[in-house]
Parts: C-alpha cells; structure tokens; sequence
C-alpha cells in the first residue's frame, strides 16, 4: 500500500505527550508518529511527522492535528512518499541512546555500537519504550546505577513494558532472575515478543527468561501468582501511576525497590506521597528535563493491605 506523511510544526511539550502516549488521535491503524527537535533546546520549534498506510482521510488529518494545538494556524497537508522502506529512513533520525551499561538504536545505526555495552536493537513502533524519551532512558540509568551499588534481584516485573526494553534491560543486570513483563495493550506484548527475538532475550516462566502477559496494572493471574517481586518498574504516567499506588506496593516485597516514570518534575511529589500512604519511602530522584524517574525502598515493616483485583480470563501469553 502506498505510503503517506502529514508533517506538522508542534512545541516540546506537544512532543512528549505524543512519544509518551498521553496524547492519542485514535485513528485506526493507528499512524506511526515521529517527532523531532527543530532548533536545539528551543521548546517551542519541534515537529510532528505522521506517516499512514494510504492516503489520510480529512478526518484523520484533523485527528492527527488534534494533538498540536500550537500549529492551528498552519495549513496540513499530507503527501504521497516515493516507494521506499519508509520506517527505516524515518528511524534514520532517531540517534543511538547511551544509558548507563546500555546503548539503544535502531536498525539505521546497528553499525555504531561502541565495545563495552549491552546493545539493543528497538526499532520506532506503536508501542512506548524505544529508549529515545527522557523517562525510559532515565529508567535504564537508575537501573544501572542499582546494580553498580551491588543492589540484588531475584524477581522483577515491568507493569507498562512497552517495547520490553526495560525488562530485557533488567534481565541483562540480573540473568538469574524470575523476570515477567505485562501492558494493558495486546499490541505492546506482541511487540516484546518480536524484540526479544532480536534481541537474544528468552521467554518462558523459568529464571532467566521473560514471562510477557497483557494486563490493566497488576489484574492478571500470571502477575499475581509469582508475587512478591522485589523489583518493580512501571514507566507510565503519573495518573496511573498514583491510581496503582497501592496494587504496585502490595505486589512488592518487603525492602523491594520501586522504579517509577512517565512522570513530570512538577508531578513527583504527588506520586511519591500515594506511595508514601504505601509504605513507601523516596530513596532517590533522578531529574532529567522535565521529567523525573523515582526510586522507592517499601518498608521492611509496612503494613500489607488486602489486595482485591479482578483478574479476566483468558488474558495470559507467554
């Protein structure tokens, strides 16, 4: 099918709600939507490039338009790309990202992996989590820097995955672990799968591989049945995070660490605090932009509160 590109002019702030998943057109199939900086450090000269299967409907170019009120003014036109592998050049602008141990890039830069590093390879998908936004790459600095202070996992969980690449991230520092990673969307989970096939990352339920399951926050039975896990990551959003304060802390094990994102510096606190209300205590903030990645340590003696989820069927797959 021919392949189509809407470009739009959008702010910084416009940006990372799209690459982080707050803003949404709710077009389906949904375009793949790309954004980059314009000017370096000018928040306000960034753009929206929006690619589609096929020539876009007026409705979804207004969709589309719908996630950049700063460029109300502009007018939006969508123009027939040359065939071509159209997502590789796209990706071609996506940098390799250095955090920590790690070294994320795309199929366009697998040439450039420096020696010394865990490389993986994550190409730009529907799917949140390609390494590229502050929050995932903040992710794997904190995990890196757990390790680094001889921190130990036996069993960790990444609620929201994404791409995977958090937990196959995770998995790389701890091989030994039980490792089990779920999101709310069927798509995400699929995505994993592909990547940690690229990626060298074995699945399954054993130590050591990863266990992929769809769930709404820790509503799965694959989720609960290997509680306790003294690491948890969930790199989402604020709302839901403060909204799963309390299953995320009664899924984790006394002393566990809890490694939050997708949150802005201006909302930290108020996560911190529903943790705090769990028996959680901030043990570290890293501030990257506008955004900031907690590290939580649950109380050794905090109280357990009765965990009451209802669990679908048939949601599991591994």
């Amino acid at each position: 099918m021919t392949s189509w590109k809407l470009t739009l002019p959008c702010t910084r702030a416009e940006a990372e709600a799209i690459t982080s998943g707050a803003a949404d057109p709710g077009l389906e199939p949904p375009p793949v939507l790309m954004a980059t900086e314009g000017t370096p450090d000018d928040p306000l000269d960034w753009r929206l490039d929006a690619y589609f299967e096929g020539k876009p409907a007026a409705a979804a170019i207004a969709a589309v338009r719908a996630l950049v009120p700063s460029a109300a003014g502009v007018k939006a036109r969508a123009e027939k790309l040359p065939d071509a592998d159209w997502v590789t050049l796209s990706q071609a602008g996506l940098e390799p990202v250095r955090a920590g141990r790690f070294f994320v890039h795309t199929s366009a830069h697998g040439n450039a992996v420096p020696p010394g590093v865990r490389a993986f390879r994550i190409e730009a998908s529907r799917a949140f989590g390609t390494g590229h936004h502050e929050t995932t790459a903040g992710c794997l600095m904190m995990l890196d820097a757990i390790r680094r202070r001889g921190g130990r996992v036996r069993n960790l969980i990444d609620l929201g995955t994404g791409t995977g690449l958090l937990a196959f991230a995770a998995m790389h520092l701890w091989p030994r672990a039980q490792a089990t990673a779920t999101d709310i969307d069927p798509v995400a989970i699929d995505m994993s799968a592909e990547n940690a096939g690229t990626n060298a990352v074995p699945l399954g339920l054993r130590a050591g591989e990863l266990a992929l399951g769809v769930a709404d926050g820790v509503a799965s039975a694959l989720v609960l049945a290997r509680a306790p896990y003294d690491l948890v990551i969930a790199n989402i959003l604020a709302a839901p995070l403060i909204d799963f304060a309390p299953s995320f802390a009664a899924i984790a094990a006394p002393g566990a660490q809890i490694v939050l994102a997708g949150l802005l510096t201006s909302q930290a606190d108020a996560v911190a605090a529903a943790y705090r209300r769990q028996g959680c205590r901030v043990a570290e903030r890293l501030v990257l932009g506008d955004w900031t990645i907690l590290r939580l340590r649950k109380r050794a003696r905090a109280r357990v509160r009765e965990l009451r989820v209802t669990v679908p069927a048939g949601a599991e797959r591994w």
